[in-house]
């Protein structure tokens, strides 16, 4: 997920749109609240009126730091996430409707802070390989809540484990990843991200572009077990990047199912996998 080109001047003027218009979109709400149905028969009188004012001139219109911080970061920085203004545009919709909600993205980078704002007011984690780049991140976005994790995988191993992903083992539909007999599952991720039901999982990292990188066999796996074994029910909204390439193609195919595709655009692909635990017999993919 860390960038290494520039802001192309469309997608900087996107992604700053997109930030003015969820200030507001905060600014109305927060200055308008909702009427109950008894409230909206009753007029105010000026003495009310003068107090709400009051009130909210302290509280309602004053912007949350956490987009303070993504505003001025985003109008003034020439470092561009990975992904495109179409790609980042099919998570940005999603988000719009299903936020604030629980986000969790594999990957920490230039654009995480994108992704925390536009989840304003719900839980966002980062898993990260690298260390010392989280230790760097943590100082330019404290507010970001990101978390070490340790690949044992490597992409030379990819045809090996997809083998191995085919069998009962893994999958089987269990409550909890951790209890899992399968070698594609991730069993050592913080206890905070098994104990949470994900309404978005986000898989762009770890490393996956040669041989000796983990590679995201595992991550994409466990984001689609995560899904199935969502215990409210509902839908879990799973998006894969980079699958352009072998092992995010067939990866994703495989572990989140064709019939599960919602869209692909670019190099960006929306899976919608619904829970299975509601005692339904389905098959692993439709």
């Amino acid at each position: 997920m860390r960038p290494k080109s520039q802001y192309p001047i469309h997608l900087k003027h996107l992604i700053l749109g997109v930030s003015l218009v969820f200030l507001l979109v905060f600014v109305l709400r927060s200055s308008y609240p909702q009427l109950s149905s008894t409230d909206s028969l009753t007029v105010l009188t000026n003495s009310d009126h003068d107090k709400r004012e009051t009130s909210c001139s302290t509280s309602c219109m004053k912007l949350p730091s956490s987009l303070s911080h993504a505003l001025i970061h985003y109008s003034t920085s020439s470092i561009t996430p990975q992904q495109t203004l179409k790609e980042i545009g099919v998570t940005a919709r999603v988000l719009q409707e299903r936020s604030p909600c629980n986000f969790l993205v594999f990957g920490l980078g230039h654009d995480s802070l994108m992704w925390a704002s536009l989840n304003y007011g719900g839980r966002t984690i980062f898993l990260e390989e690298d260390e010392a780049w989280i230790g760097q991140i943590k100082k330019k976005f404290p507010m970001l809540e990101s978390h070490h994790v340790v690949y044992d995988s490597k992409v030379s191993q990819a045809g090996d484990l997809m083998e191995e992903g085919k069998g009962q083992e893994c999958r089987g539909i269990i409550g909890d990843v951790r209890h899992s007999m399968c070698h594609l599952a991730l069993k050592g991720l913080p206890s905070e991200v098994y104990e949470t039901e994900w309404d978005l999982i986000m898989v762009d990292a770890p490393t996956g572009y040669y041989d000796e990188a983990p590679g995201r066999m595992a991550a994409i796996y466990t984001a689609g077990m995560m899904a199935r074994n969502r215990k409210s029910g509902g839908e879990t909204d799973v998006f894969v990047h980079d699958v352009n390439r072998g092992v995010e193609d067939k990866f994703s195919r495989e572990f989140l199912c064709d019939g599960y595709m919602k869209k692909q655009e670019g190099r960006l692909r929306h899976f919608t996998i619904p829970s299975y635990m509601d005692g339904s017999a389905r098959p692993f993919c439709p």
